[in-house]
């Protein structure tokens, strides 16, 4: 049986400590009721002070929760929400594109699929939540590089693998793709990622019209696409489905 690490349960009470009863605490209050060391309590205050989890007042010495649990929190519950919201849409984007459709968000330097509804055929097929994809070569990586200046950085700052000969690597070329994205609406992968393989994605908006994830459909190249290109009837499938989604987190004007 696996031990726990006594660190990691030590500052877990001491959140959980400073997330009851008083607003803020000092030192020698969280080291008593942990029954901790003032030096150990303190060195672990310090850690978690460093990583935004907790923050110390300035005047009173006192410790609080810091900004960086809200803002985990806040994704979350922001995931789980554009899960739920979705759920609807992308079952009928998967009946009438008759493809696989998947939801994915920014994580760390790509792309987590939060959700993935089956192609409506009888072929056999593997559950992807919880996969992860690149950010510069998927058709929902693109999308989130192209809207989200965080994605945006991630795809530059990481290596950009040729995974075909179709792979744009370079960051000129790059930004030209993000750039052409912006002006449709919509990014492709036209087996940039995977031989035989097209996807095609759309951004995903809440109600402060921030990016929070996108949608789109993946399947064999020559069904998703006619004459080199993505056919039209599809796009418009995944971009109608991205705006009823982003509609459902309180966007405006999708």
């Amino acid at each position: 049986m696996a031990r726990n690490i006594q660190s990691l349960e030590r500052a877990a009470a001491m959140l959980r400590l400073l997330a009851g009863g008083e607003r803020r605490l000092g030192l020698s209050d969280i080291a008593s009721s942990l029954g901790l060391a003032k030096g150990t309590a303190h060195g672990i205050l310090r850690t978690l002070q460093h990583e935004g989890f907790v923050e110390q007042d300035e005047a009173s010495g006192r410790y609080q929760l810091g900004a960086e649990l809200l803002r985990l929190g806040t994704t979350y519950l922001d995931v789980h929400e554009l899960r739920a919201r979705a759920l609807v849409w992308t079952d009928d984007l998967a009946r009438s594109s008759g493809e696989s459709v998947y939801l994915g968000v920014l994580h760390q330097q790509g792309v987590l699929i939060v959700h993935h509804v089956f192609r409506p055929d009888d072929s056999r097929q593997v559950l992807e939540i919880g996969a992860m994809q690149p950010l510069h070569s998927t058709a929902l990586g693109k999308v989130l590089s192209a809207y989200d200046p965080v994605a945006h950085s991630e795809a530059l700052d990481s290596p950009r693998k040729a995974f075909t000969d179709r792979t744009v690597c370079a960051p000129e070329q790059f930004e030209q793709v993000l750039d052409l994205t912006r002006a449709r609406g919509y990014a492709a992968d036209l087996e940039e990622t995977w031989e035989g393989v097209a996807s095609i994605a759309a951004p995903i908006h809440d109600r402060r019209r921030m990016p929070v994830g996108a949608v789109g459909i993946a399947g064999a190249v020559e069904r998703l696409c006619r004459e080199g290109e993505p056919r039209p009837e599809l796009v418009a499938a995944v971009r109608d489905c991205a705006r009823a989604v982003s509609r459902d987190l309180g966007a405006a004007r999708f």
